[in-house]
């Protein structure tokens, strides 16, 4: 029997995210006292997806799963796994697996015994244990590891074992709080490729809490985006990155750049530093018709004209080195600063260049400011 044929017994079969949905808040909130911790929230998770819970320091992300898993009780609202109502539950009840930060690892077990202890305290039999143990190990390509202890592991082999340990008693849901935040970079990158591949062949239900944009990017089937204690909204990586539904989003999904002004009948947004065309769409929509508009541009749709064809012109004010690419940083005369990415290989211009911009005008995205 092949490794992958070994790990299906017990690991559930890899789908992809399906239209059943694995758990759900009716009106969840959350108050300490005056200080409102979560709105009244609505939230589904479909079975087999991977959702990322995202946005900054105090949005109320971690609320929300401290809540999930049984650790904070909600002030308003109801919890649903699997269709049962779960608002009240005991922690142990849930059939939920976690994954902590800091991996919360026992320092005085083995790598095998830090896995078995959640069978254990099933009393699932010791052959048994045994079985999925090592399942589980290959799983996360730690085999030979089992008699290690955790201080002989890397930052990465350590969350490898907390993910093991997660998923070997099969919990009807797994959370991982910020489990990558505390690895280097290039160690996150490749842990990211690890979460993405477990959960592709074991088709788990996850929620990961994260405040790295790029990090959701790359794990998450959907992300929810929240800011003080709200979703700002819900969706495809590739949905929450190029149609943000405001500029909170525009702004926190990586750089956006913003252009404030009027949008006019002649679809034209008339800004202090000029008059930019609109898209057809943009042109006919809501936003349109409002008073006052903002135009979002991402940065690599930005292309530095050599004529006199630009939307906008500015100085170069700051070239920022990043190995693939350069970052341009370049000022308007109204004083607005515009982001500028040049791909290597491309000619780079100088601080103090003047610079004519411009963009295909169904690349930027007009909101009502």
């Amino acid at each position: 029997m092949d490794k992958l044929a070994r790990v299906a017994e017990v690991m559930p079969s890899a789908s992809a995210p399906s239209s059943t949905v694995k758990m759900r808040t009716e009106g969840l909130s959350k108050h300490y006292g005056e200080t409102v911790a979560l709105h009244p929230m609505d939230l589904s998770v479909r079975t087999g997806e991977l959702l990322t819970l995202l946005g900054p320091s105090g949005s109320g992300k971690t609320t929300l799963l401290q809540i999930v898993c049984g650790l904070v009780e909600p002030t308003a609202g109801k919890l649903f796994i699997d269709a049962k109502d779960r608002t009240h539950a005991l922690v142990h009840e849930r059939d939920i697996g976690v994954v902590f930060q800091n991996y919360a690892l026992f320092g005085h077990l083995t790598v095998f015994e830090n896995i078995a202890f959640p069978l254990q305290m099933r009393r699932v039999g010791a052959q048994e244990v045994k079985r999925r143990v090592m399942h589980a190990l290959e799983m996360v390509r730690l085999a030979t590891f089992g008699e290690r202890f955790p201080r002989e592991l890397s930052g990465g082999q350590q969350q490898r074992v907390a993910l093991a340990r997660a998923l070997v008693y099969q919990p009807s849901l797994i959370l991982m709080d910020g489990s990558l935040s505390a690895l280097d970079r290039k160690l996150r990158e490749n842990m990211q490729m690890e979460i993405k591949r477990i959960h592709r062949e074991t088709g788990a239900t996850i929620i990961f809490v994260t405040h790295d944009q790029e990090e959701a990017l790359a794990l998450s089937d959907r992300v929810c985006l929240m800011n003080a204690g709200r979703i700002e909204q819900i969706g495809t990586p590739q949905a929450i990155y190029e149609t943000p539904r405001s500029a909170f989003v525009a702004d926190f999904i990586d750089v956006s750049n913003k252009l404030r002004g009027r949008a006019d009948r002649d679809s034209m947004l008339v800004t202090p530093d000029g008059a930019i065309p609109l898209s057809r769409d943009a042109a006919t929509s809501a936003a349109a018709t409002s008073a006052e508009a903002m135009l979002i541009v991402r940065p690599e749709h930005i292309r530095i004209d050599d004529g006199v064809n630009g939307f906008v012109r500015g100085r170069v004010i700051e070239r920022i080195y990043g190995g693939s690419e350069t970052r341009l940083i370049v000022e308007l005369p109204s004083g607005a600063l515009l982001t500028v990415r040049q791909m290597a290989g491309t000619t780079v211009r100088d601080i103090g260049d003047v610079v004519s911009l411009r963009w295909q005008p169904e690349h930027a995205l007009l909101l009502d400011h």
